[in-house]
Order: C-alpha cells, then structure tokens, then sequence
C-alpha cells in the first residue's frame, strides 16, 4: 500500500475512532454544573486517556516506515518529502478531530467541588483547546508546498513535532492543576482512569 492510498486509510480510520470517542466520553452534558471532583476525576481522566491513546497510535503510524520489501509497494527508501507531508497531515487531521472530542468531553465533565475546582476546570479546557488550535495551524503549513528539499523536511518534522509538543503540554497541565488544589489533587491520585493515565505516561 503506497503513502498516498494509507494517508486516506489513516483518515478514514481516524473517523470510526472519533465517533467510538465519542459515544465513550460524551455522556450527559454538566458542563454547567459543579459535580463531585471524583466525579470530575474520573470523566476527564478518561477522556484524555482515549485521547491519548489516538495520539499514540497515530505517533507510531508516523514513525513506522512504509518498508513492504518486494510486495511491489513503497519502501522506505522511495518516499518522497511529498509522501511524507500527505502522511503526516492526515496523521494530524486525525488528531485535530480527537481533539474536539476531547474539548467537547472535558467540558461536559462540569467542574469539580474543590476550591479551586472551577479555575482547574477551565485550565484543563483551555489546555485541550489551544491544543486544537495548535494541531489545525500544523496541518495548514502543510498545505504550501515547500521550495526546496531542506524546507521540505523542516516542514514535515515541524507539523509532526506539534504532536509531541500537545502530549507534553497535557501532563504539564494536569500536573498544575494537581499543585494548585489538594482537594482535586487527591481526587486525581485516587480515581481510577488517573491512574491508568499515569500508567500509559510512565509506559512511554
């Protein structure tokens, strides 16, 4: 399978996955509501770990080399700058979509019942916010084809980069947030999709 035919592969995947997101996170809307930080805890801790669980895979994905030796398909040696861009923007088109999802799950969450309950609920939402935002602005400097073959691969590392760049950013977010409320923080020590996050970060 060529780069061109897996980037609309990777796309059409990435659909299936979000609506899957979300039909697991939606649930009922309180984003206007105060609920219990476990509560809280709990529903966007999920979130984030389906979300991140996209980012990861599409990360591999990025990484993974079209190496099919002699099946009459690309080799890695064989791509292109060109190949690359369209992979790669389809990788973050995909990611640009789990994120909405994401922002959609993370305020439907509501705030949590800390004293600071409410500052943490829009910090985390800013965070998933400005994340979208950074991933479309991404995707969109791939849409100029570069001049030379040096602007071409600093533009496809670049828009990759935003990947990595939006994950460190999350655990440097929920760990601000754990800081500056130890009501809350005790809630994301003790709920259980927190705690499978933690696993996922220290397992990378």
């Amino acid at each position: 399978m060529s780069r061109g035919v897996l980037a609309w592969v990777v796309a059409g995947v990435g659909v299936i996955l979000v609506i899957v997101v979300a039909a697991a996170i939606g649930g009922r809307d309180k984003s206007d509501e105060t609920v219990p930080a476990g509560e809280w805890a709990q529903s966007v801790c999920g979130a984030v770990g389906v979300w991140r669980g996209e980012f990861e895979a599409i990360v591999e994905d990025i990484r993974t080399p079209a190496a099919q030796g002699d099946a009459g398909v690309d080799e890695p040696q064989s791509e292109t700058p060109q190949t690359r861009r369209g992979f790669v923007r389809a990788g973050l088109e995909v990611a640009v979509q789990a994120t909405d999802t994401l922002v959609e799950g993370i305020d439907n969450a509501g705030a949590p019942d800390t004293p600071q309950g409410e500052q943490a609920a829009q910090q985390i939402s800013d965070w998933a916010s400005s994340s979208k935002d950074d991933l479309e602005q991404a995707q969109d400097s791939l849409d100029t084809e570069a001049d030379t073959l040096e602007d071409a691969i600093r533009q496809v590392t670049t828009a990759a980069g935003a990947l990595g760049t939006t994950l460190a950013s999350g655990v440097k977010t929920f760990a601000d947030v754990a800081a500056s409320d130890p009501a809350l923080s005790a809630a994301l020590r003790d709920s259980s999709t927190c705690q499978e996050l933690r696993k996922k970060e220290e397992d990378v």
